[in-house]
């Protein structure tokens, strides 16, 4: 009960939006302290109250010594986007994309003030706001000391309605600050490897990899042989992270529980059948005794290999427990062997419970200790085994719905197959491949991979491989849980029925929408792009898509579609692309995939794409529908415009949204000219309580004759943090401030939310949201 206590209080820790003083630390460990000594007086309820509240107040407080030391390694404001010479050791397995790559690096020296670990990416060209000749890349490998000239920020990502928050999990990984290097003619490796056992284990990593990978060309899945030999998870394609998402079984192809198990029986087994031959060593020390040394240390050693993820750790914390148990002739229960390893996780990295996995990995394991407890006597093997499975396929059920709004239906089924085959075919075949110069064991790993791929992707083609809903609220979610321990008790326990039941909300229940005559309009922090939803009553609307980040990666596939399944969207009745640039249109063709659209409407080019899209129109002044109330106007472009050769900008769609509670216009990129042009057509028509700011506050767009027209009381700057293009513009920002509107950014903000209700309201996702991480 302490233990779980401890890890209440880490995780509350977590929770806090600011760190607190350390006057206030000071009296809580007083506090827990106290606690502490009275509970040795104390007897029954009280001294459990006590060891509780201890335990609750030393995580918080090992939480908080952890995050106070973290935060003050910083990078300093005054050093953001200025160039910076240092020197330092490559400290993580480089990882190719498609235009270089991207490193952590551990800083040794510097001629300013600098974290000591930062992630770095190395363009294989010219930055795009660089003028310099285009960068020649030379090749890199963990444990080389280098002294470079890197350009850096501090830590950001996205932050919207249920979504990832990048910058914990930098946070979480000790990268404090990040950037990429500059061309520099003193750019140059000083040594070729530093001693020391994490860059020999990382340098070790990499070589296995270009093992892998060197037998393996161009094979399908030789980046799953990766990943499950040195936890190497970005070597996997991200079409088959979808794949195994849809199948559930995402956990398998990765270092799992499971795979460091096996590992640990495998050493175990190979030394207990040598040791048994050898009388002189059984003399010496018992075989269950050196079986359980040799099973820790291939453990160790593989966690190490893998990369030491939280479900390796919980694994190994584990064996460690059960090893150290059997030494010492104890026995150890398996909820304690549970509870220490969770201990020793939270001790080591405290902000484990950030990460999805933290309780993925325990949830699974607790669901199987919990199944199996109190039983007199095993069964038959295989009922078992399904006995387990239908524990963890049913249990992890809400923190699937509250962590991804999804789960396979056909879970049960692929991990039936697919457990077995890569836990003890295809993993150990590829780790005695790496071990040993034989190329042919890595090609029928691949090719027994292959055979089951084929059968994972059958099932993931099938109508219902998946369930996907909106995220449940915290209280479905809690009844969920309690509902799947109910579920989950022994048969002849009465009434387990009522399991079920109380599982319902969490399928159930739906966000609020907007009341007849109401408007939600949220506009997504995607970077430097733009990307907004428009929700009515019974209608969702996207006006632009956002940037596209890599060939795969793009704000439709990363943040606009687990958005609107979170928020209850399973289908669009319209979509508008305002015109062709890809900070506006990166998403669209990844959004039309994900869901069903209505009709489509866009300025794009005739040639382009989006054009073959769904019941696709022109946007063009004078179109206009409505919707629960809501009225939609087209101001822009008109049909003669197409005609007239305007760059893309100038072409972009405005549209004006009208609810009772007032109204919005959204500009996309328009300049000046088109500005000029708005306000001639259309005049008091333009007048809106919110404005986006027109091509991201450039200082080519927002006139005072316009910003005068429209009369907004709250601008929306849609901008990415330290955008290399200054959006926006000071210039412009004092003509905003001038007319005393409220100026909100998505850089600072984050998701921007305007409910046209009565009272209007805002909400700002980084303010709603705030942890002590955040811009820091």
């Amino acid at each position: 009960m302490a233990i779980l206590c401890f890890a209440l209080g880490v995780g509350w820790l977590q929770r806090q939006a600011a760190l607190p003083d350390w006057g206030l630390l000071a009296a809580l460990l007083a506090v827990s302290a106290g606690l502490t000594f009275s509970a040795w007086r104390l007897r029954g309820r009280w001294r459990r109250a006590s060891v509780c509240i201890a335990g609750l107040l030393a995580g918080f407080l090992w939480a908080a010594g952890f995050a106070q030391w973290r935060l003050a390694d910083r990078l300093p404001t005054e050093n953001e986007g200025r160039d910076i010479r240092l020197s330092g050791v490559i400290a993580s397995l480089p990882q190719a994309y498609e235009n270089g790559l991207r490193f952590e690096f551990a800083v040794e020296q510097a001629e300013a003030a600098l974290p000591s670990r930062i992630s770095l990416a190395w363009y294989a060209g010219r930055r795009p706001e660089e003028d310099e000749a285009r960068h020649v890349l030379p090749p890199l490998s963990a444990g080389e000391r280098w002294q470079l000239t890197v350009r850096l920020k501090r830590p950001h990502g996205n932050l919207n309605p249920h979504g990832f928050d990048y910058e914990a999990w930098l946070f979480e990984r000790g990268v404090r600050a990040t950037g990429y290097v500059r061309t520099a003619e003193d750019n140059r490796r000083l040594d070729a490897f530093v001693w020391r056992p994490a860059y020999a284990v990382e340098r070790l990593r990499e070589r296995v990899r270009e093992r892998i990978l060197r037998a393996l060309p161009e094979r399908d899945y030789a980046g799953v042989l990766v990943a499950l030999v040195v936890g190497d998870q970005r070597a996997i394609d991200g079409g088959l992270w979808q794949l195994f998402a849809r199948t559930g079984i995402s956990h398998l192809m990765s270092i799992s529980g499971m795979h460091v198990t096996m590992v640990a029986a495998l050493g175990a087994w190979l030394v207990s059948l040598l040791w048994r031959r050898r009388p002189a060593l059984m003399l010496r020390l018992p075989a269950q005794k050196a079986a359980a040394a040799a099973g820790w240390a291939t453990a160790f050693g593989y966690c190490l290999l893998a990369g030491f993820g939280v479900p390796a750790q919980r694994t190994l914390y584990m064996l460690s427990v059960v090893a150290l148990a059997l030494w010492l002739g104890r026995a150890a229960s398996g909820s304690r062997v549970l509870a220490l390893a969770l201990l020793l996780v939270l001790l080591a990295d405290p902000w484990a419970v950030l990460a999805a996995g933290f309780w993925l990995s325990f949830g699974a394991v607790g669901l199987l200790f919990y199944v199996s407890a109190g039983r007199l006597a095993p069964g038959h093997w295989l009922a078992e085994w399904g006995r387990a499975q239908w524990a963890v396929t049913l249990g992890l059920i809400p923190a699937l719905l509250a962590l991804f709004q999804q789960f396979s239906l056909v879970s049960p089924l692929a991990n039936a197959v697919a457990i077995p085959v890569v836990s003890f075919i295809v993993t150990p075949l590829a780790l005695i491949a790496a071990a040993l110069p034989f190329d042919a064991l890595l090609l029928l790993a691949h090719q027994i991979l292959a055979w089951l791929m084929a059968f994972i992707a059958w099932l993931a083609d099938l109508p219902l491989a998946v369930w996907q809903q909106a995220a449940p609220p915290a209280w479905a979610v809690a009844l969920g849980l309690l509902g799947c321990a109910w579920l989950l008790l022994p048969r002849g326990f009465p009434s387990r029925w009522a399991g079920a039941v109380l599982m319902l909300p969490l399928v159930l229940v739906e966000p609020a929408r907007p009341a007849p005559g109401e408007l939600r309009l949220t506009v997504l922090d995607v970077g430097q792009g733009l990307a907004v939803h428009a929700q009515t009553a019974a209608h969702d609307l996207i006006y632009d898509t956002g940037p596209q980040f890599s060939p795969d990666a793009n704000s439709g596939n990363r943040i606009l579609l687990p958005y609107l399944r979170a928020a209850g969207v399973r289908r669009l009745d319209g979509l508008i692309v305002t015109h062709q640039d890809q900070d506006h249109a990166g998403g669209a063709l990844s959004l039309l995939d994900g869901l069903p659209v209505a009709w489509t409407a866009s300025a794009m080019p005739a040639d382009h794409p989006f054009r073959e899209a769904p019941g696709h129109r022109p946007c063009l002044d004078g179109q206009s529908w409505e919707w629960d109330g809501v009225r939609f106007e087209m101001l822009h472009p008109e049909q003669a415009d197409y005609a007239r050769g305007l760059k893309s900008n100038d072409l972009s769609c405005v549209l004006k949204a009208t609810a009772a509670a007032g109204s919005a216009l959204l500009t996309g990129d328009i300049e000046t000219l088109s500005e000029r042009a708005l306000s001639q057509r259309h005049g008091g028509r333009l007048r809106a309580d919110v404005l986006l700011a027109p091509h991201h506050g450039s200082r080519t767009s927002s006139s005072p004759e316009f910003l005068a027209a429209v009369g907004a009381d709250t601008v929306i700057f849609p901008v990415g943090y330290r955008n290399r293009f200054r959006h926006p513009n000071a210039e412009v920002l004092r003509r905003h401030e001038a007319t005393g509107a409220r100026l909100a950014r998505t850089d600072r903000d984050g998701a921007v939310t305007v409910e046209f209700a009565v009272p209007r309201r805002q909400t700002f996702e980084r303010e709603a949201r705030r942890r002590y991480w955040h811009g820091q």
